[in-house]
């Protein structure tokens, strides 16, 4: 990028597309949610954990990009809906793990259609969704490396 990126209007920088595009698939998930009263990042905590059940906070943080901060109140209150249940580590005590509960186990088929039902009302058609996910990886990935 040069000097005349920054000459750009305000819908024709990356940094707006991207926000926008954040912004409106989170509204579109957290829509989705409202059925089973989730919030955008608690599903992606839950995510976290279909894909690997009963790991380490740290670890759960490491796979979402969420901070102690931000995950502590999540998890907490995925605990208190019954969604999530935390275990002491038996070998090390000071570390404490994440397991799913029945409720989310049970719960994830009714979630994936609830959130296909919403994302069957964009128009996806016109969009290569892999090559986009593809590009946002390489973009994550660089950016990750970075350690901002």
């Amino acid at each position: 990028m040069n000097e005349s990126h920054f000459d750009r209007r305000l819908d024709q920088q990356l940094c707006f597309r991207l926000y926008r595009a954040s912004n409106g698939i989170s509204k579109l998930y957290a829509y989705a949610l409202l059925p089973v009263e989730l919030t955008f990042p608690q599903y992606l905590v839950l995510l976290a954990l279909w894909d690997h059940d009963g790991v380490a906070i740290s670890d759960i943080g490491q796979r979402t990009g969420m901070g102690i901060g931000t995950l502590n109140p999540i998890l907490k209150r995925l605990t208190d809906n019954g969604w999530v249940k935390r275990q002491t580590h038996e070998s090390d005590k000071r570390t404490m793990l994440i397991f799913l509960t029945a409720k989310a186990l049970e719960q994830k088929t009714v979630i994936n259609q609830l959130i296909l039902k919403e994302l069957a009302t964009v128009n996806f058609e016109k969009m290569d969704l892999l090559e986009l996910m593809k590009q946002l990886g390489l973009l994550q990935t660089q950016l990750d490396a970075m350690n901002l």
